[in-house]
């Protein structure tokens, strides 16, 4: 499989994130989006004639949507499977407000800032309040016990909020949720998302 893949976007993160927990070998070939906007070129346009990134190609198959790359990575995962198809939709929502904000803010992307906040300031604590009452519950995911795509689709443009200046620091129940994912055997890194920092045993 290949991924057309730009190092900074958090919608691609998530295709190399879900592929190293499964343990999918990826191919990855770099695309300079910025400031190259070689995701604009002809020959991109004729994978994605929507010029978005990222894109899954498995064989004549091309993915241009993240949700169906997911759902493909995974088809043959039911344990990464559930009732997912909410959290996918609202993972939109949080790339079209804490996203967009992002890219504003560290590639100079246009918008109007102030609404994309607090668009999603509202969505934080939409997932802070679910996220609470799974802890209630015992539960440490987004739909139970098990991290799924729903997870993997949420994580990344909440846990890099702060590059568009959301700070997470009063949602404890989500920074519970990160460190989680961030506990995956496999989890693996970007640029403004770091593994956790093993404790060292007093000997």
């Amino acid at each position: 499989m290949i991924l057309y893949d730009y190092v900074l976007s958090a919608s691609c993160y998530k295709l190399r994130l879900m592929a190293a927990l499964l343990g999918q070998p990826l191919t990855l070939r770099a695309v300079n989006f910025h400031p190259g906007r070689e995701h604009k070129s002809p020959q991109m346009l004729a994978l994605n004639p929507q010029g978005t990134l990222p894109i899954l190609q498995d064989g004549d198959l091309v993915l241009t949507q993240s949700a169906d790359m997911l759902r493909h990575l995974t088809r043959d995962h039911p344990d990464w499977r559930g009732a997912d198809d909410p959290w996918l939709s609202f993972a939109a929502d949080l790339n079209a407000s804490l996203g967009l904000a992002r890219l504003h803010d560290i590639l100079c992307y246009p918008a109007d800032i102030y609404a994309v906040r607090r668009a999603g300031v509202q969505q934080l604590r939409q997932l802070e309040a679910h996220l609470a009452e799974q802890r209630f519950d015992g539960l440490t995911f987004l739909t139970g016990s098990r991290p799924t795509i729903a997870d993997i689709a949420c994580f990344p443009n909440t846990a890099l909020a702060p590059d568009g200046g959301v700070s997470l620091d009063v949602y404890p129940s989500i920074r519970l949720w990160m460190r989680a994912i961030r506990s995956l055997p496999g989890f693996i890194e970007m640029p403004g998302i770091h593994r956790l920092h093993e404790l060292e045993r007093p000997s």
